[in-house]
């Protein structure tokens, strides 16, 4: 065939955060992220599509196998993420404000290098059903 397709997976986790700025004080912080800065974290359902486009494997007919995929989200991903306080309980945000825009970084990150680099890989994350950001971007 020889003809790139995209393959999607979508998982979720659930996990709390809070939107902060160690350097600025708590009416800076509050003015920047709204109620996003109370002290005593909120909480998301988040949903990502994992993208991968390749050219099907000609003996399975399959960019890659999605089971495979969905247990590799599952393991790097929502096993280290779902229903943790990401400031408190992960290394990935001890030092990195957990905004939409840093965790679908490092989802990439996360699962990159387990992924053949024959496929392009693109993250989706929805921290809202109407807020949602990407990685990378075309």
């Amino acid at each position: 065939m020889g003809e790139k397709v995209a393959a999607f997976r979508k998982e979720h986790f659930n996990a709390a955060h809070r939107l902060f700025n160690p350097g600025w004080d708590d009416a800076t912080n509050e003015k920047v992220f709204g109620k996003c800065a109370l002290p005593h974290y909120h909480g998301h359902n988040y949903e990502m599509e994992v993208k991968v486009v390749g050219v099907p494997d000609e003996k399975t007919g399959y960019v890659l196998d999605l089971k495979i995929l969905s247990d590799l989200i599952n393991e790097r991903v929502v096993e280290r993420f779902d229903h943790k306080n990401l400031n408190l309980d992960t290394e990935e945000f001890k030092d990195l404000n957990p905004t939409a825009e840093n965790i679908v970084v490092v989802i990439f990150k996360l699962l990159r290098p387990h992924i053949d680099n024959r496929f392009d890989l693109q993250i989706r994350l929805y921290e809202t059903p109407r807020n949602f950001v990407e990685y990378p971007v075309s």
